[in-house]
C-alpha cells in the first residue's frame, strides 16, 4: 500500500513494522517518524486506526482469558526464532515424538 507521494520513510517500512508501533516496541526516534508519516499518509493511517481498532477489540474480547504457561513458552519462543532470522519447525517442538496413527475405515469403526 503506498499513497504514492514520496515520504522520508517508506509507506512499506510503515506497515511492515506496524505492530511494533502499536506496542510501543519501537525507539523513540523511530516512533517519531513513524507519526510523522501518519500525519503525511492518509493510507497508512487509515491502516493504523484499522489495526488499533482490531487490536482493542481483542482486547475487550479475549483479554479476560489466562494464556497457559506453556503455550506462552511456546510462542515466546517462536517469536525468538522468528526475529533471530532461524526457520521456524511446522510441528510442536516440544512435544514428545509424534506417533502416527493408522486410518480407519468405515467399516472397522
Amino acid at each position: 500500500m503506498s499513497c504514492g507521494e514520496p515520504h522520508e520513510t517508506d509507506c512499506s517500512e510503515v506497515l511492515d513494522h506496524l505492530y511494533e508501533f502499536l506496542d510501543s516496541e519501537m525507539p523513540d526516534v523511530d516512533r517519531d517518524k513513524f507519526k510523522q508519516h501518519f500525519t503525511e499518509c492518509s493510507p497508512c493511517l487509515e491502516k493504523y486506526g484499522l489495526e488499533e481498532a482490531v487490536k482493542k477489540l481483542v482486547k475487550r474480547c479475549c483479554g479476560h482469558d489466562d494464556v497457559p504457561t506453556d503455550l506462552r513458552a511456546k510462542v515466546l519462543g517462536r517469536l525468538d526464532l522468528i526475529r533471530s532470522g532461524q526457520a521456524v519447525p511446522e510441528h510442536d517442538v516440544t512435544a514428545g515424538p509424534v506417533t502416527p496413527v493408522s486410518p480407519v475405515s468405515p467399516q472397522e469403526s
